[in-house]
């Protein structure tokens, strides 16, 4: 009943495509969406989106530890970024992915 209607969309790294990961996934009844090219960040909503507004939220700050680097990105998690705004990001992949398959698996954005 959960997975009733769940469509999976991951690159094709080894993990992903292991026997044992695909016997798994058909197991579930998954329908698995194709992903065009090995790797792509045009198509991964943590390097369109997430990590954009991050680089932002980063800019002009002069952080001089690790420790600064992970308290600064945790408080935003924590505090600036909610449900919406993921949610943002997933709405733009079908779109992102029309673009990528149009542009034949080559890079939406250069």
């Amino acid at each position: 009943m959960l997975t009733k209607g769940v469509r999976l969309f991951h690159d094709n790294a080894r993990p992903h495509v292991a026997r044992n990961t695909k016997a798994l996934l058909d197991k579930f009844g998954w329908d698995i969406l194709p992903h065009p090219p090995p790797y792509s960040p045009d198509l991964a909503p943590s390097d369109y989106h997430l990590f954009t507004n991050l680089k932002k939220h980063l800019g002009g700050k002069r952080l001089n530890s690790d420790e600064e680097v992970k308290t600064v990105v945790m408080e935003y998690l924590e505090k600036e970024v909610d449900g919406e705004f993921y949610d943002a990001g997933i709405q733009k992949l079908p779109d992102r992915l029309q673009k990528c398959l149009d542009m034949n698996g080559d890079y939406v954005e250069k």
